[in-house]
């Protein structure tokens, strides 16, 4: 793919202008792929190629595009420097995509770098609940434009999830909402719906309770459904405007 490159840092923020003081609009993750739209001294404008955000990045040394072969299935995985437990040279994120050469009993290879294979799934893999692992999130906490342990916004834990599972999702509420066609009403309300006010999102994980990554308690929190909606009510006067079904 020509102009394509694939992300091998753990994690890149994307910042709204050419400055590292300016907004973090979103993250790039291991594994993730971009386009160049333009070139600059210390900087280069990217779309990445997943969900088509733009945002800013410090020009560094990139690979062209690698075809993965494997994802992380778990919110942080382990990397070494050899096949053993020894030498840990880092850790990549849940939804990371990797490229693996060869497996060795309970390592795979990709980049001169090896993981546990427990900790990764076929790229192909989806699983039978696009948000079975939402919960790995619990108490992770709320930063804005973030996508990964290292802390997560409202948004993100909505796309993580359903990118894990092969299915696109755009990156902010605002998108989702336009994307999202299936529409439900509160009373008809069941787990593994999206919940959306202006700005915010949440996801139902049962009959009276959500998750979602929230401001003000500063973590991705589990709460009851109907005291949330009162409190975003009460405290930012937020009304639901939809409630979408995948």
């Amino acid at each position: 793919m020509n102009n394509i490159y694939t992300n091998s840092y753990p994690i890149i923020n994307l910042y709204k202008k050419t400055s590292f003081k300016s907004e973090i609009v979103t993250q790039m993750i291991y594994g993730e792929s971009f386009e160049i739209i333009n070139r600059f001294s210390k900087w280069i404008k990217i779309r990445i190629k997943e969900d088509k955000y733009v945002g800013y990045i410090k020009n560094r040394k990139f690979n062209s595009y690698l075809n993965p072969t494997h994802k992380i299935s778990v919110l942080s995985a382990n990397i070494y420097k050899e096949s053993n437990l020894k030498n840990k040279i880092g850790k990549l994120p849940y939804t990371s995509k990797i490229k693996v050469e060869k497996i060795i009993s309970k390592f795979a290879k990709f980049q001169n770098r090896w993981i546990e294979i427990k900790n990764i799934k076929p790229i192909k893999y989806k699983a039978k609940k696009n948000f079975k692992d939402v919960q790995i999130f619990k108490n992770i906490k709320y930063k804005w434009g973030g996508k990964t342990f290292d802390g997560i916004d409202c948004s993100a834990l909505i796309q993580v999830c359903l990118n894990f599972n092969n299915i696109f999702c755009p990156r902010d509420t605002d998108q989702q909402v336009n994307f999202f066609k299936r529409n439900i009403d509160l009373k008809n309300i069941m787990t593994n719906d999206i919940i959306y006010w202006k700005g915010h999102v949440a996801l139902v994980i049962s009959s009276k309770k959500l998750i979602h990554a929230y401001g003000p308690r500063k973590k991705t929190i589990i709460m009851d459904i109907q005291k949330t909606i009162k409190l975003l009510k009460k405290t930012s006067n937020l009304e639901i405007i939809s409630i979408k079904r995948i």
